[in-house]
């Protein structure tokens, strides 16, 4: 079985751009993918597209502006994990042998659905009577708040925290500072949650090229190896579960450090699904960052800050970088891609030799989540 490695990276800036197609907020992204691995197109076996709310066959949509047809196309959706899932689905192929080189696109495009919450399945009993994401989001924060005295100024420090990552990033939706008096002043959502908890939805694309490791020995450009690629759906539970803890990346994780061969201890610079701030929080100890109830302590720390032991979501995350959703996990991708590379700018992790992305999908009645998506990288 071949090794897998990212030889490509690139991603349009996040933002909301109503008047822009599908295929123009797609196309540049691809061109700019292949001139960054120094590739041309017809060295391309197969593509790999991720979407979630942007209709059917999106990659072919994309490729056909560009005159790339007749190759293969799989699209993938997965709720917010469809990017990651494409990607893991060129890597596989790849590792087995079938093909030498994929490109992976991941692209959405929120404001044609209007603005507003993003919907959920209508014959899902949950959201039938009215549970929204950031309403499962502000129970799992006021549990979280409870057993361990936080309050809502302490998750407002991680907004404040992204922020302050990705005014750095020229690709993030906002290049704002905020405080946490900023965030508490903001227009209330979902108690504790204000706008400023929560993340904002666009439209963007990323796209990354893979390839072989034999590929690898003629490519012009510096390979990022993939350690591990890891995915799981959620395990249907009935009754009481524990909202504090995110049962399917902690099993996730688990699973993709055994992959890589590696512990959380590891990990120079992580990007993880911090839809909203109580998030972000859940996810340091998933991923065994910190112990059980120890997330706060770590974030004000500045651990986790540019600069820390375990910097997180130095794009700004999606709280800052915005979340179109089928792009968030390949954007993910190409951050710690250009962190690896020593390529990231301002906001680079200095000495990043491992990274760790995290896409969690989907919210569906008596599961975690539908979907979760973890991969490592390696130098």
């Amino acid at each position: 079985m071949s090794k897998v490695a990212i030889i490509g990276a690139a991603m349009s800036r996040f933002a909301k751009r109503p008047d822009a197609s599908l295929q123009d907020i797609g196309w540049p992204v691809v061109l700019a993918a292949l001139k960054d691995a120094q590739v041309d197109r017809s060295a391309i076996d197969a593509v790999y597209a991720g979407a979630a709310y942007s209709g059917r066959l999106v990659g072919q949509r994309v490729l056909r502006t560009l005159g790339m047809t007749s190759i293969p196309v799989t699209n993938c959706e997965n709720a917010c994990s469809s990017g990651a899932t494409a990607f893991r689905e060129a890597c596989l192929a790849i590792k087995h042998g079938e093909i030498e080189v994929a490109l992976v696109l991941g692209i959405d495009k929120l404001t044609a659905l209007g603005g507003g919450v993003l919907p959920g399945q209508p014959d899902d009993w949950e959201v039938e009577v009215g549970l929204s994401m950031p309403a499962l989001y502000s129970m799992r924060a006021r549990r979280y708040m409870h057993e361990h005295r936080l309050d809502a100024n302490d998750l407002a420090m991680v907004a404040v925290k992204a922020h302050r990552h990705g005014a750095l990033n020229p690709y993030a939706q906002f290049n704002n500072e905020i405080t946490v008096e900023q965030v508490a002043e903001a227009r209330p959502v979902a108690e504790p949650f204000t706008l400023l908890h929560c993340c904002p939805t666009g439209d963007g694309a990323a796209a990354v090229i893979v390839c072989s490791e034999n590929y690898v020995r003629s490519a012009a450009r510096k390979p990022v190896w993939v350690a591990a690629t890891e995915l799981n759906s959620g395990r249907y539970m009935t009754g009481f579960r524990d909202l504090t803890t995110p049962e399917i990346t902690v099993r996730g994780a688990k699973e993709a450090y055994e992959l890589a061969g590696i512990g959380p201890e590891d990990i120079d610079v992580a990007e993880v699904h911090d839809a909203f701030t109580v998030a972000e929080l859940l996810y340091y100890e998933a991923f065994g960052f910190c112990e059980r109830g120890g997330a706060l302590d770590l974030l004000r720390s500045g651990a986790t800050s540019l600069g820390g032991r375990i910097p997180v979501n130095v794009s700004g995350g999606l709280l800052c970088k915005g979340h179109p959703v089928g792009a968030t996990g390949i954007a993910q991708i190409a951050e710690v891609t250009w962190q690896l590379r020593g390529e990231a700018g301002a906001r680079q992790v200095v000495g990043a030799r491992t990274a760790l992305t995290h896409c969690t999908g989907g919210g569906i009645a008596g599961f975690d989540h539908g979907a979760c998506a973890i991969n490592i990288f390696s130098t």
